[in-house]
């Protein structure tokens, strides 16, 4: 166990996943983002390591299964995107003395329990800022500060070479742990072929979902993975 709380910030889920609008309907989207938030949150619940979990949302399906796995919901900031509502969180954990804060998005589905202790023990062994980024070396899927405001973070498309000069102005030599399921963010169709493909997607609630919905089908048909 050690002082780290996890900070899952969840947009309302209407109209969610609007980059696959391609290939998905708009409920099958809903549907989709609020299966990945169960696995990725069955995930967390199994996690030696955290102190915690905080969800920053306003969704009513995202407050009913965080407050199922114990998790405490804030509403302040959840509109603000996913930079504000990180930034409410951790500042909620800094006021509450908290030792650090680890925040991961809710599309993470293959993540496991193990890699996030991973992540975590990889913080504690140097703690101060560390993080394991999207496939892609693009985003920034788990980030980990100690204390929870010792970094400056914003979020995007674009975000993990930008986070680790942000530590570096800090004074801080950033800890970078890549993990495969933590990776794994689904939001484009293609990262739900790279999904498919992925050992660790067998057995999850959304791999099944996408079987039942036949989207290896609907990729191939568009030639897509």
């Amino acid at each position: 166990m050690s002082d780290i709380w996890a900070v899952i910030p969840v947009k309302e889920f209407d109209g969610a996943k609007h980059r696959l609008s391609s290939l998905l309907s708009p409920p099958e989207r809903r549907l989709l983002a609020e299966t990945m938030l169960a696995d990725m949150l069955d995930a967390v619940a199994g996690c030696r390591l955290l102190a915690g979990v905080m969800i920053v949302t306003l969704d009513p399906y995202a407050t009913a299964l965080g407050e199922k796995f114990g998790a405490r919901i804030v509403t302040e900031g959840a509109r603000d995107g996913h930079t504000g509502s990180v930034n409410v969180g951790r500042r909620i954990l800094a006021r509450d003395g908290r030792g650090g804060m680890i925040t991961m998005p809710g599309d993470i589905p293959a993540t496991r329990a193990g890699e996030i202790d991973a992540v975590l023990s990889a913080h504690l062994a140097s703690p101060s800022f560390t993080i394991s980024p999207a496939h892609d070396d693009l985003g920034s899927n788990a980030v980990v500060c100690s204390p929870p405001e010792s970094v400056p973070l914003r979020f995007g498309d674009n975000s993990y070479f930008p986070h680790l000069d942000a530590a570096r102005r800090q004074g801080i030599e950033p800890t970078v742990i890549r993990q495969p399921g933590i990776a794994m963010d689904i939001d484009h169709p293609i990262d739900l072929a790279l999904f498919l493909r992925l050992p660790q997607s067998i057995g999850t609630r959304t791999r099944a979902l996408l079987d039942e919905l036949n989207v290896p089908v609907r990729l191939s048909e568009q030639r897509i993975g």
